[in-house]
């Protein structure tokens, strides 16, 4: 029963706490791509970077390369920034990474806001996609290890839901200033870039670092305080440190390096990082990236009436997927079922919405169904594809690597996202192609390849922790088996390692036991009947599928008699 309690939201307040603020990064990705979609729509905008058009919708028009360069060249810099992600975490923590991002977000737009030269324009935007970059993979990287196996799905829904709500700030934003006819129609938007950085970087500082990049980097003690932060009340954050010190200590015997080659020199490791990368990619493959980052310009060109207002619903209505799927992540989050109908349901209505305007171009009913299907769309992309893509890819890379292979999945994800926004004004510019919501007719094709790809390849990893994710690629078994494979092998290695040492010299290494008598408030005023259960970081569902009742038993025993054992004063 205590058990059970100390499972719930309440008790880990603190950890969704620091998971909240976290999820700022996203917010501020999405708040950037809102606003920057809607400004090549503005006339305010396009009267300085554009030249006017009287046979357009707007009355204005930019150069298909600069509407190219000042859309891709964010996902450029994301693709850059995420790419050298493994290069950073060596050296510095989440946090520290994330406090970079910061900085760089406000140099870009002092560039942006304080001259009207093109230059200027691309440099800022180049700058911001740096930043973007470390926002995504870093703060991504800090919830998939500081959050229980639990509520991993739910912080991962709660990204996707940051990053689609700053979309729709953005978005509104743009829609409140539109109208203004000079440049401050632009300037107002992009003063707003600031707030974010500023609150993200205060607020880091009241929360600790990743537990598994603390413990991974040899500073195990700093890693039980992490944790101890992090975890419930009374949770024995000892036995979890224990669980991730022995899955890194059992890696690092295997293969002593960890760099970048090692990705792919070990066939374990060659088919986690293809897996990681194509679950990102599914993002891309969708075609959902060039209806978020040109969502007004698209409605505009496609005789849609009130573009801005239109963006702002189509943003709401993703939002409210999310939400949706918030509320079933947890209970039931199956990454395989919802990716595949998601991409099957998305690459349909791509299909609809092309036909339908190739049928009747430019009328005001195709305008109204187009919106309709767009909204159907965003829906089942933001619920179905965006959070379980970036969900599926940060729990399949190996600990070891997981800096190195997250950061190459997030950097082909946004190369994917680049070679979408470069190319799509090709495509639906009025002064090339203008093929308008025919564009569709690419993508549909582009989700069933995908679909595909998910039913044969994707495995299924809800409710378990990172270290048995490890031990089912370390058995080798087909995507097919993940869901129903009894997991033994941690709850073993845990028993063995807690036979030959007591639980603070695995943690703390070769450090004088006495270290506890300094810690009053973990060893002193308890007997073992108040002792609370050993907590091994798996939640009720994955301890059901994962261990036998012997070796829980055992293993609760060894871990209480070991602790005792090491805490008893000597005679």
């Amino acid at each position: 029963m205590a058990g059970r309690k100390n499972d719930g939201i309440a008790a880990n307040w603190r950890c969704f706490v620091a998971c909240a603020i976290i999820t700022l990064s996203p917010f501020q990705y999405g708040v950037d791509f809102g606003l920057i979609g809607g400004l090549q729509a503005m006339p305010g905008f396009l009267k300085i970077y554009g030249y006017e058009a009287p046979e357009t919708p707007i009355g204005w028009n930019l150069t298909p390369l600069r509407q190219q360069l000042i859309s891709s060249l964010m996902t450029l810099g994301a693709f850059i920034s995420s790419g050298a992600a493994g290069f950073a975490a060596a050296k510095l923590g989440r946090r520290h990474c994330l406090w970079i991002a910061s900085g760089l977000c406000c140099v870009a737009n002092i560039l942006m806001m304080a001259t009207t030269h093109i230059g200027a324009l691309y440099a800022g935007r180049l700058l911001i996609g740096l930043a973007n970059g470390y926002f995504m993979t870093f703060s991504q990287l800090y919830l998939q290890e500081s959050s229980p196996a639990k509520y991993r799905g739910l912080f991962l829904s709660a990204f996707q839901f940051f990053t689609s709500f700053g979309t729709l700030i953005g978005t509104i934003i743009d829609y409140a200033t539109s109208k203004r006819p000079d440049k401050s129609a632009y300037l107002i938007p992009l003063g707003i870039i600031y707030v974010v950085p500023t609150f993200l970087s205060i607020a880091m500082f009241f929360i600790p670092e990743s537990p598994r990049w603390l413990i991974l980097q040899g500073r195990h003690e700093e890693g039980i305080k992490s944790l101890k932060w992090l975890r419930p009340d009374g949770a024995d954050v000892n036995a979890e440190a224990l669980v991730i010190r022995t899955a890194i200590e059992k890696e690092m015997e295997l293969k002593s390096s960890v760099g970048i080659w090692d990705m792919f020199r070990n066939p374990i490791n060659r088919r986690r990082t293809a897996l990681a990368v194509c679950a990102v990619t599914l993002q891309a493959a969708s075609g959902s990236m060039f209806i978020i980052a040109y969502k007004a310009y698209f409605f505009a060109m496609a005789h849609v009436s009130n573009p801005f207002g239109m963006s702002c619903i189509l943003s709401a209505t993703g939002l409210i997927a999310i939400l949706i799927n918030s509320t079933i992540v947890v209970r039931y989050g199956r990454r395989r079922v919802l990716l595949l109908s998601g991409l099957i349901v998305c690459g349909i209505l791509q299909l609809i919405i092309a036909v339908v305007y190739d049928k009747e171009p430019g009328t005001k009913t195709t305008g109204k169904v187009i919106v309709a299907l767009v909204t159907l769309y965003m829906m089942s992309y933001n619920g179905m594809i965006a959070t379980y893509a970036w969900l599926s890819g940060g729990e399949l890379p190996t600990q070891r690597l997981r800096s190195h292979t997250f950061g190459l999945a997030a950097a082909i994800g946004f190369l994917g996202a680049w070679l979408t926004t470069f190319t799509a004004p090709y495509f639906i510019n009025p002064a090339s192609l203008d093929w308008g919501p025919r564009y569709g007719y690419i993508w549909f094709p582009s989700c069933v390849v995908s679909a595909v790809w998910v039913y044969f390849f994707l495995p299924e990893v809800k409710g378990r922790t990172l270290e048995e994710i490890d031990e089912m690629f370390e058995a080798k078994l087909p995507a097919r088996k993940f869901r129903k494979y009894k997991c033994v092998q941690s709850a073993v290695v845990l028993e063995e390692k807690l036979g030959r040492k007591s639980t603070e010299e695995q943690v703390w290494g070769d450090e004088k036991p006495k270290r506890l008598s300094q810690q009053p408030d973990l060893v002193q005023g308890r007997d073992r009947q108040s002792r609370p259960q050993p907590n091994t970081g798996l939640d009720g569902e994955a301890l059901a599928s994962c261990k036998d009742k012997g070796v829980d038993r055992r293993i609760d025993e060894r871990l209480k008699s070991s602790i005792s054992g090491s805490t008893r004063p000597s005679h």
